[in-house]
């Protein structure tokens, strides 16, 4: 059956939005659409290509580690050691304006070198330093916007999750990709803390200080670093390893999942229900993200193989625009996807049909995958679908609604945008460290 490219992006992109619209499973619409579109295009025996795209899929190496990293983000978040270094970083920090709402930002940075993953950031802060923000007198939207902002830092901060799925695709070495968003993950919280640290001196009481008594003397805030000591250690297990040539980022998941049992075990906190409530929430995220990819590469599939890669790349090379203007255009695209779709998904839609133009325009493929993973951090907290704000929402009191979340958001959303604009203007802050680290190797 002969049809255009135009007509199908139409009919293909259409079904993807009403079956959206109708609250169906991301995963099986874009399967679905695919086998349907397979059917009709090639005749029944297409499916094969279904099976084989899932076994290929199943089959890759680089997405090996994704299982592991979810499972030491579970076991952690069930360990403890974010209430030990959230009371580290409450010590040492509560002297500062918004010096709580500071610590969350600190804790967020260094739970995401652990987990690269936004969800155990957020809904652990939203336990443990909510709850005292919120006694302490702090304004709404500073704690909950504090957290919401703080939580997504982990998909820039290696190891990301977000970044193991783009590397995937994009078949670009996941260290250099982890590398690549270490500084800009360190320029976005330190925006965020200076931020908040600003609007505490302008606005007094909307983040007050910690009251001395509770920071403790000098002998118990040494004794807190303690609490520091187990998260170097596995973040020195992880990053350390990739960083050192010791292993590859692979290898550095199993090692820094057998980090996260050692970590949970000298916290008192190791037993087989932790083990066990672990294991099945990594089964559980592992296969929402597997089905993702699976319904995914089916989709886009079905849309290159009619001719929508090439349809794509003759439209947004034949604008009357410059190479960073193109780039403008596919970052909006990316920001308005993230409204509504969960970054996985973006990825596994967008990456097969963008990289070749970004490629032809002669641009590194690590800095268009970290500035794709800054504006995935602003899709995690953009209305009305922003799956961190879903997440926080699960774990406030009952007197915070959902408005209050939503309006938390605005100048953290604004930061991200700054930081994705620096990021585009000064493309060394992601590409530096990747070339230093392949020379110094």
């Amino acid at each position: 059956m002969e049809i255009s490219a135009g007509l199908v992006t139409g009919l293909i992109f259409g079904f993807l939005a009403l079956g959206l619209l109708a609250g169906l499973p991301l995963s099986f619409v874009l399967g679905g659409i695919g086998v349907l579109f397979a059917a009709l295009l090639w005749g029944i025996d297409s499916l094969y290509m279904i099976a084989q795209t899932a076994f290929t899929t199943q089959m890759s190496y680089t997405l090996i580690c994704l299982p592991m990293f979810i499972f030491i983000g579970m076991v952690l978040e069930k360990a403890g050691i974010a209430e030990a270094m959230f009371d580290t970083a409450r010590r040492w920090l509560g002297w500062l304006p918004g010096g709580l709402a500071v610590a969350v930002i600190v804790v967020c940075i260094v739970f995401g070198a652990m987990v690269g993953s936004s969800s155990a950031a957020t809904v652990t802060m939203g336990l443990i330093a909510l709850p005292r923000m919120l006694r302490l007198g702090y304004d709404k939207r500073l704690a909950l916007g504090c957290i919401n902002g703080g939580g997504p830092l982990a998909m820039l901060i290696p190891p990301s999750i977000t970044a193991i799925i783009f590397a995937s695709v994009a078949e670009v070495s996941i260290g250099k990709l982890f590398l690549g968003g270490l500084f800009p993950g360190l320029l976005l919280g330190f925006m965020f803390i200076v931020y908040i640290i600003l609007r505490s001196i302008i606005q007094p009481g909307i983040g007050p200080a910690v009251p001395k008594n509770e920071r403790g003397s000098w002998r118990e805030k040494f004794i807190a670093l303690r609490g520091m000591i187990l998260p170097s250690l596995l973040i020195f297990g992880i990053m350390g390893t990739i960083l050192l040539g010791i292993a590859t980022p692979t290898e550095a998941s199993a090692v820094g999942a057998f980090l996260s049992l050692v970590v949970a075990g000298l916290n008192r906190r190791l037993n087989w229900a932790l083990v066990k409530e672990s294991a099945l929430l990594t089964l559980r995220l592992s296969s929402m993200i597997w089905w993702i990819i699976y319904g995914a590469h089916c989709y886009t599939s079905v849309y290159i193989g009619v001719g929508g890669k090439k349809l794509v790349t003759d439209i947004l090379l034949g604008l009357p625009l410059s190479p960073l203007g193109i780039l403008a255009l596919m970052q909006f695209t990316f920001f308005v996807l993230g409204c509504f779709l969960d970054p996985a998904g973006i990825i596994m839609i967008c990456a097969p049909v963008f990289l070749p133009v970004a490629e032809r325009l002669g641009f590194d493929i690590v800095w268009y995958g970290v500035l794709f993973i800054v504006n995935m951090e602003m899709g995690m907290l953009t209305p009305p679908f922003g799956f961190n704000l879903f997440y926080l929402r699960s774990v406030t009191p009952p007197d915070i609604s959902m408005l209050d979340i939503y309006r938390s958001i605005t100048p953290f959303v604004i930061m991200q945008a700054i930081c994705l604009v620096i990021c585009i203007l000064f493309p060394e802050i992601i590409t530096w460290l990747p070339s230093a680290m392949i020379r110094a190797h």
